[in-house]
């Protein structure tokens, strides 16, 4: 099987090695003519990022760059990266990275023509339709990490700073014109974030398929994408080079992306204050959480992931695929426990608060209570068997 293809799903994607050498073929699609590549300040001095600037410069349409990118980006980033644009004239972006800068980078192209605060437009109710539509440009997302699926989805992720609370800003036109989804940009990944954004793929597709909503296309997708996460994550791990396990592992995160329609819960819920709070890494944190999610919401999806396990081919239903998920995680150094990450016992009123806010919540088949979320806290301070 060739690795290969375009597809029109959710958006228009071109899918394979070497893609990024078209680039400049995808900003014309998308009616771009001057735009500004946002990336992270890590990427920012890489090869991939050089070659996908001399991609742009080749073909007319300059290098600038924006890499004031924080892990856990938020409005003082995205004002930074609007001065940029608004002063160099750029009609459109190329969001280039991880799920940071594909998140920031899509948001400077929805608030390039907004007059109102970004946090006007949170994922609440119809908040979406205060925005401008004819003032969002259009966006070019090139992943360079398999996990968060920002590449095909609608929002962005931002933090406030004040209030250390992770916001999704939602609009239809914040889905990328075009994705180029090239696994050889993927090759050079550092493994804990391989691991990381890995788990954060399988994260996304876990709490979609144990939603409680009615969605079956979605929980369809997500049980694929287990599959290609539980097969393809050990392999990209091992050999960073092994171009068609990063290839299955981009599918698997932008199934991710958007089977998560369906919902996601307890893991992100948990996950997105201790992020920004303590600004570990999203995908790190809910593979930290996981174990014990999976244990708090086992009366309501037992029967469910014991269906998953046999297509997965794991033995034992439910007590197997959770086996499998500690397996997996320790093949891939994922620490064992919030302590592990630096999260203090002292701050969980805190956070259990601000997880009872995070619209993750609303998803968990298991209704959060203030009572049962901060015992969810402290099971994931227990040592998993």
């Amino acid at each position: 099987m060739t690795l290969r293809a375009n597809w029109s799903y959710p958006t228009a994607v071109r899918f394979g090695a070497g893609r990024i050498a078209e680039l400049a073929e995808a900003c014309a699609a998308a009616g771009i003519a001057r735009p500004l590549l946002v990336t992270d300040k890590a990427l920012a001095g890489l090869p991939i990022t050089a070659a996908a600037l001399d991609v742009l410069d080749a073909a007319g349409l300059g290098r600038a760059v924006f890499s004031e990118v924080d892990p856990n980006p938020n409005e003082t980033n995205l004002a930074a990266g609007l001065k940029v644009y608004r002063e160099g004239g750029h009609d459109g972006v190329v969001a280039f990275g991880g799920g940071s800068a594909l998140d920031l980078g899509k948001l400077i192209a929805f608030m390039s023509g907004q007059s109102r605060p970004v946090w006007d437009f949170e994922d609440i109710g119809d908040w979406w339709t205060r925005a401008d539509a004819a003032g969002i440009a259009p966006i070019i997302a090139v992943p360079t990490t398999a996990g968060t699926g920002s590449e095909v989805g609608r929002a962005g992720v931002l933090t406030n700073s004040e209030t250390h609370v992770k916001k999704i800003i939602f609009h239809p036109k914040i889905l990328p014109s075009v994705t180029i989804c090239d696994p050889e940009l993927t090759v050079g990944m550092p493994r804990f974030i391989t691991a990381g954004t890995g788990m954060d793929a399988l994260a996304h597709c876990l709490e979609a398929y144990s939603s409680p909503f009615y969605h079956p296309m979605s929980q369809g997708i997500a049980l694929e994408g287990m599959r290609l996460v539980f097969e393809n994550l050990p392999r990209a791990y091992a050999d960073g080079t092994d171009l068609a396990a990063r290839a299955e592992m981009m599918s698997a995160a932008a199934m991710g992306a958007v089977a998560f329609q369906k919902g996601l819960g307890a893991i992100h819920a948990l996950s997105h204050p201790i992020g920004a709070v303590y600004n570990t890494h999203h995908g790190t944190t809910n593979a930290v959480v996981m174990p014990a999610c999976l244990r708090f919401n086992r009366p309501a999806i037992e029967e469910r992931i014991s269906r998953a396990a046999a297509y997965l081919g794991i033995a034992g239903g439910f007590d197997g695929f959770y086996d499998r998920v500690l397996t997996l995680r320790r093949d891939l150094g994922i620490p064992d426990t919030l302590a592990d990450l630096g999260v203090a016992r002292d701050r969980l009123d805190e956070l259990t608060e601000m997880a009872l806010q995070d619209p993750s919540v609303g998803g968990n088949p298991v209704a959060m209570t203030r009572e049962n979320t901060l015992a969810l806290f402290e099971d994931c301070f227990t040592a998993n068997p």
